[in-house]
């Protein structure tokens, strides 16, 4: 199971981006590895062409690529560090019945992840 999701917040702690921080865009759970905004951005030369309202496409854009997984740590609600993510399950009441359900956690200070 992956404990980086989509949306979550992440802090590079290697590469050539370590200690900036970002949204994560994509999870690729095949070849474990994420795409974070803002982080490791790559050029990417695109043939140009007409759309279909005449529009030119095409050139030189930036757009990022994937990273692995294990470069990079959720980020603390707290502390606004990178720390380890837990587990817990909890059981709410809804509806009159009793339902459990597993909650993530930050390990550094204890607060719920959403």
């Amino acid at each position: 199971m992956a404990k980086v999701k989509k949306g979550d917040q992440v802090v590079v702690i290697s590469g050539r981006d370590k200690g900036k921080t970002g949204r994560v865009l994509e999870v690729i759970t095949d070849r474990d590895r994420v795409i974070v905004e803002g982080i490791m951005r790559m050029t990417k030369h695109t043939k140009v062409g007409q759309g279909a309202r005449g529009a030119r496409t095409g050139g030189i854009e930036t757009i990022e690529a994937s990273i692995h997984v294990s470069n990079v740590m959720v980020l603390d609600p707290d502390t606004r560090k990178g720390t380890r993510v837990g587990h817990r399950i909890e059981t709410i009441e809804q509806d009159g019945r009793e339902r459990t359900v597993r909650v993530r956690f930050a390990k550094r200070s204890g607060k719920d992840l959403s």
